[in-house]
């Protein structure tokens, strides 16, 4: 249930309201992106001041992860059963909290803790924010311009993150930790206001407790083998029981999730198949974005000899791209679709990495470089707000939180997956010899991206499968929550 004074004016104009709730979302969301990115370039102050080895610092990174890509499913349906506001809320304290003492904190296994706990603050922060729009803001043009500014918030506050920590870095890399303490502490004492208030889910059915602890070990053990496969090796003992451990788990998940009454994830809503693409395009989206701003970052620094935010400041146009279009989006996805847009965007983004293919040693930037950053930002300016869309069209408001929360889940588990891979190319490509020539280096760069652009491939591919050869509306099958029957509900595809 939503509060009446969210709704937009009978002359279809947002109240101040509505746009309050909006940008308390959008700051929630833009935090969650800044802090995955912003770290990165601070991890080598970060082992200096503290005297960490190359392999605790990784775990700066991984703890979020972990308890980000972990906890999403879970977070997802507490936003459901617990009332998605009261959650929101909790969370973006406990984030504000964590910020606060990771900036303060003097070894490297409190900032990893810390870390960690940001990461689970966000896991439940993300989905029930999305929830909230999704509630509040009623499916079609409304929705779709929400949906729009909220999720480029995101991809701004992810270029934004690189910029900012080269910029803070440079006095000190515990700004880089603290600068969201501040922003989330605003957020929250606005939401306090401004948040409308929602139903708690009636589950006559009580808690799916199993499930719950199934779905949050299967995803806690597969982020961690991900991100320490590259280290232990993907084919030793270790990592390839933890993948078999990784199946039972989501075997058995399965299994009481089409027994339970109430369950974490009711599966009858993956019998859509514009759902289905949603979280598949998310999947291989996000995956090959995050594996080539490795790469690139690792190409210019390391290579180019670039400083970081020289670095930064090479994302900015892609960033800056994503915030100009965020008002835009939402009307070109009514007049052209999601499968549409979500192609189109998928071309780009492949077209972007191929050109990319073209660096050398002394790479004219404006000739070079600029056309991928164009054509990735323009990629995502059209594709993620449309795969937001896409997830949360037709599905019930009760379950808005579970949908959103699996959709979080593909983008931090492809994030986690395909870095890893690309990560482990490029491993296996370097140089052996200590003092390898420059050219060497680059040539060893060359597997890992065509790994990237496959991975961007196969997204196009599955995104090819939505099209239609004109432009009509799809009866999509959603199975009701409360029955084994299903509803036939009309959306956009």
């Amino acid at each position: 249930m939503t509060s009446p004074l969210t709704h937009p004016t009978s002359a279809g104009r947002w109240t101040p309201r509505l746009w309050g709730t909006l940008l308390v979302l959008c700051a929630a969301m833009f935090l969650d992106a800044l802090d995955v990115s912003m770290v990165g370039v601070a991890l080598p102050s970060i082992g200096a001041d503290l005297g960490l080895s190359t392999s605790t610092l990784q775990w700066i990174v991984s703890g979020y992860i972990l308890g980000y890509g972990g906890l999403l499913l879970l977070g997802g349906r507490t936003a459901d059963l617990l009332g998605r506001r009261q959650v929101f809320l909790v969370a973006l304290a406990v984030f504000a909290l964590a910020s606060l003492l990771g900036g303060l904190v003097d070894s490297g296994p409190l900032l990893i803790a810390s870390r960690f706990v940001k990461g689970l603050a966000a896991a439940f922060t993300a989905p029930a924010g999305l929830s909230i729009i999704t509630t509040t803001f009623a499916e079609g043009p409304v929705r779709n311009r929400a949906l729009a500014i909220y999720t480029t918030c995101g991809a701004t506050g992810y270029s934004m993150g690189l910029v900012f920590s080269g910029l803070l870095t440079e006095a000190s890399w515990r700004l880089t930790m603290l600068l969201p303490a501040p922003v989330a502490l605003i957020a929250l004492f606005a939401g306090l206001k401004l948040l409308p208030r929602s139903e708690r889910e009636k589950s006559t059915g009580g808690y799916d407790v199993p499930g719950a602890v199934l779905g949050t070990a299967s995803m806690l053990l597969l982020v961690f083998t991900v991100v320490e496969a590259p280290e232990v090796g993907w084919g030793s003992l270790r990592t390839i029981l933890s993948f078999i451990a990784v199946a039972v788990l989501l075997a058995a998940f399965v299994a009481v999730e089409r027994r339970s009454p109430s369950p974490l994830i009711r599966l009858g809503v993956l019998r859509s198949g514009p759902q289905v693409r949603a979280q598949l395009g998310a999947l291989t989206f996000v995956g090959s974005y995050i594996g080539f701003q490795f790469l690139v970052t690792l190409y210019m620094q390391q290579l180019l000899g670039w400083s970081a935010l020289h670095t930064a400041l090479a994302f900015l146009p892609a960033g800056a791209l994503v915030a100009l279009s965020a008002t835009k989006v939402g009307a070109i996805i009514d007049r052209f679709g999601t499968a549409r847009l979500i192609a189109i965007g998928f071309a780009l983004m492949v077209a972007g990495y191929v050109l990319f293919l073209r660096i050398d040693l002394d790479p004219v930037y404006a000739a070079v470089i600029l056309p991928t950053m164009l054509l990735v930002g323009s990629a995502f300016a059209l594709t993620f707000p449309s795969l937001n869309v896409q997830a949360t069209n037709g599905v019930d408001e009760h379950e808005q939180g579970m949908v959103s929360g699996l959709l979080n889940t593909s983008v931090q588990v492809g994030g986690a997956l395909f870095l890893a891979v690309v990560t482990a190319v490029l491993t296996a490509n370097a140089p052996e010899e200590p003092g390898a020539s420059p050219q060497a280096v680059l040539d060893s760069y060359l597997p890992a991206l065509v790994v990237i652009t496959v991975i961007a491939v196969a997204g196009l591919l599955i995104s090819l499968t939505g099209l239609r050869t004109r432009r009509t509306q799809q009866t999509v099958v959603v199975a009701k929550s409360t029955s084994q029957e299903a509803e036939r509900v009309t959306v956009r595809d």
